[in-house]
């Protein structure tokens, strides 16, 4: 590609592959972010799980 040897269509097929599986992956580590829980250990020393709560990028 950076020698210039592949014609424009390739370009713009492979960036919307690229799109296509980048959109894959974001959906999939949403879908992980949902499942992760967080063990907190209590005041009497038991542990409990709770739902993890990622910060969000504004």
């Amino acid at each position: 590609m950076e020698a210039g040897d592949v014609p424009l269509a390739d370009l713009i097929a492979r960036f919307e592959q690229g799109t296509q599986l980048l959109k894959v992956c974001e959906g999939r580590l949403q879908e992980a972010e949902l499942r992760i829980e967080q063990l907190r250990r209590q005041k009497d020393g038991a542990l409990t799980t709770e739902r993890f709560e990622p910060a969000r990028e504004a």
